[in-house]
């Protein structure tokens, strides 16, 4: 099966292979390397959610999990 190349302008999970429409941002930071008010993002569709909070979880990583679009409501009104 030949997938459709995916757009530019829609958000894509951070999984390793995944071209699915994210719906889930990941903040995240480490704290050797980061300022604590510092936010990285992984984005994430329903499948890998939990797999990819769990990874950044366990090294301690995880900040945050909030659905894209309120993350880009919260960005837009800052």
């Amino acid at each position: 099966m030949i997938l459709p190349e995916p757009s530019i302008d829609t958000p894509q999970c951070s999984a390793k292979g995944c071209r699915t429409a994210a719906v889930w941002v990941l903040a995240w930071n480490n704290p050797k390397v980061h300022t604590p008010e510092r936010r990285k993002t992984w984005l994430a569709c329903e499948e890998h959610r939990e797999h990819l909070s769990q990874f950044l979880g366990v090294r301690g990583f995880l900040k945050d999990v909030v659905r894209l679009s309120d993350w880009d409501a919260a960005q837009e009104s800052d």
